[in-house]
């Protein structure tokens, strides 16, 4: 238990910290928002609304603590500003709408890419010497292919060529958005093709190292003892060799599941998915650097309980965690 604590103390530090970042670089960068606003709309600003609008974006006079306070005051409210891009839309509202997509896309085929690789990994370590050592190359392969270049691939032989698969967007146009037939059938015939994507290009790394660490595993004396017992196979698969060679496989995947509210941005803008790296994209073309702010902080707050949940599991998994607990 004392163990659990430390590490929630210092995620709590880390997330602290990461928020008062996110505070202090936007305010020590030269420019502010109500100026790139100002020049966007060509000076047809009122300058009596100058005012209000650098107070929308906390802008102020005040000293710095007290807009420190402020900010944290917002946040607890779930204020992130406003857009300048899609002004005066809140940042909130953006995240909001995207969060979902990337989360059903991506963090959907994190998981089954993590849930197939690390599975066919320790198959592919239990019988490697046999025709299974035929599949390394292959993998190895699909495991140095980009994201990207899976993407542009896929399009244009099963969208563009053979027109299996819409080439971009998230739905049919035209459709009412809601919990009906159409639109979910739709929206899972449309994720397809992303979703195939996301999970050639990530599940050949979770195979090759759940493998190796497997293999590595198999040699260690505790392994030999387990098998000279004449204990089942497939307990001393699971049992001996795969619940310690997947420890190092569970801080890549905590990492991963951080990473899925990023995104895999240049998958959703090659698809035009309207996911939170393509709304980051969006960000980034329009220079809406509030919108930048509030998706760089969600990002870093989910990546620090995915970080905060794989030590929670290795608890479960690492009798040694324990007795440090």
């Amino acid at each position: 238990m004392k163990y659990l604590l430390r590490k929630v103390a210092l995620y709590l530090l880390i997330a602290w910290s990461a928020i008062t970042l996110n505070f202090l670089v936007p305010r020590l960068m030269p420019g502010d928002p109500v100026t790139l606003l100002v020049e966007r709309m060509q000076g047809r600003i009122d300058p009596d609304a100058m005012a209000a609008i650098a107070e929308s974006y906390g802008l102020t006079d005040d000293p710095i603590h007290i807009q420190y306070v402020a900010y944290l005051r917002d946040l607890l409210h779930g204020d992130l500003g406003l857009s300048i891009g899609f002004h005066p839309t809140p940042v909130a509202d953006i995240v909001a709408q995207s969060l979902p997509w990337t989360i059903g896309l991506v963090g959907i085929t994190t998981i089954i890419s993590f849930i197939v690789g690390t599975g066919l990994g320790v198959v592919l370590a239990w019988r490697r010497g046999s025709w299974t050592d035929h599949l390394l190359p292959t993998l190895t392969f699909l495991n140095a292919v980009p994201y990207f270049w899976m993407a542009l691939i896929l399009v244009l032989v099963l969208a563009v060529n053979l027109d299996w698969f819409p080439v971009a967007g998230a739905y049919e146009l035209g459709l009412e958005r809601g919990w009906n037939a159409e639109f979910i059938g739709s929206v899972i015939y449309h994720g397809a093709l992303p979703a195939l994507t996301i999970v050639l290009a990530s599940f050949a790394g979770w195979v090759l190292a759940m493998r190796n660490m497997t293999v590595t595993i198999l040699g260690e004396e505790y392994v030999t003892m387990a098998e000279a017992k004449g204990l089942p196979r497939r307990m001393v698969m699971l049992n001996y060799a795969a619940r310690n060679a997947i420890l190092p496989s569970v801080t890549g995947f905590a990492l991963a599941l951080g990473a899925v509210v990023g995104g895999s941005m240049l998958t959703e803008v090659i698809f035009n998915y309207p996911g939170v790296g393509y709304t980051l994209f969006q960000a980034v073309q329009n220079q809406d650097f509030p919108l930048m702010q509030g998706l760089f902080l969600i990002i870093s707050l989910t990546v620090i309980v995915a970080n905060l949940c794989a030590d929670i599991v290795y608890i479960f998994l690492d009798p040694r965690t324990r007795q440090e607990a």
